[in-house]
């Protein structure tokens, strides 16, 4: 990825870049997590977008905001940068612990042979219920799901109530600044 220097960009260089990219400068720059809608706003205004381009290319936008492995979206702050997020430490306990064995007498050998003749007889009952669930699975795999026609059109009433709420708010938001 080449580093990005928008401040120096002509806005035609800048309508050709991607908003991705701008994204990620901005972030860089700012050193800081910011909300979707002000990202948006920056961008708008850096590069001289109206309301109807923006409108157009957020859909593709807040895709690649999701899909890019270099964001990361923190519920308190915003849109950030991946790299600045730690990422907890679960070493411990995914590491394996390393045992010492001590030597076994005689008699906790027998005891283990006899362990072992127990465990292979729990592999067969194991086997035996194993290939019950994996025959009911693709059993269950096999029935098809039907929507009716309500069902698609409900949802997609749902996604446009809540694009055009989307909308509202960012025209608020866009009023409010002015």
């Amino acid at each position: 990825m080449h580093e990005l220097n928008f401040r120096e960009m002509t806005k035609e260089q800048l309508a050709e870049e991607s908003l991705i990219n701008l994204a990620y400068a901005i972030l860089t720059e700012k050193r800081a997590s910011v909300s979707f809608n002000d990202l948006l706003t920056i961008i708008k205004e850096l590069v001289g977008y109206s309301d109807e381009e923006i409108k157009s290319r957020l859909l593709q936008f807040y895709t690649d905001m999701n899909v890019d492995g270099r964001f990361l979206f923190n519920q308190e702050t915003g849109w950030g940068l991946r790299e600045w997020f730690k990422v907890e430490q679960i070493e411990e306990e995914t590491a394996p612990s390393v045992k010492t064995h001590k030597k076994k007498s005689k008699a906790a050998l027998d005891d283990e042979d006899d362990l072992e003749e127990d465990l292979d007889e729990e592999e067969i009952d194991f086997d035996e219920d194993y290939e019950e669930f994996v025959e009911e699975e693709i059993d269950e795999e096999k029935e098809d799901i039907d929507f009716d026609e309500e069902d698609i059109e409900d949802i997609d009433e749902e996604i446009d109530e809540d694009f055009i709420e989307d909308d509202e708010e960012f025209e608020e938001e866009e009023e409010e600044e002015v």
